[in-house]
């Protein structure tokens, strides 16, 4: 966030800041969205609306995470399996015997 600074006006990042907590998101990328959203509204507000505008919406936060997960392909590999660790646990050690006849009656 300190080279958002660099590249954005101090008040247009803390308007991103105040956003993402607001909405709970604790991420420098909502941080940096939000504040792009500020500066764009910025750029807007000196344009006139047509008056058929819509009526602005509540401005919403959008997770970048989930949003590039919502574009990948579903996975199709199959689930790992962990069949060949109970081969090791079966094995023993040289130097180690079976379980004497204490340890089984516990």
């Amino acid at each position: 966030m300190l080279l958002l600074n660099r590249q954005m006006n101090h008040e247009h990042v803390v308007a991103g800041i105040a956003a993402a907590l607001r909405a709970g998101a604790l991420s420098a990328d909502a941080v940096a969205l939000e504040a792009r959203k500020a500066a764009e509204a910025d750029d807007f507000a000196d344009v006139p609306a047509p008056e058929s505008a819509m009526p602005a919406k509540a401005a919403t936060v959008t997770s970048l995470t989930e949003r590039r997960l919502a574009q990948l392909p579903p996975d199709r590999r199959p689930l790992p399996s962990v069949a060949h660790y109970d081969q090791l646990l079966r094995r023993r050690s040289p130097g180690r015997q079976g379980p004497t006849s204490q340890e089984e009656a516990r």
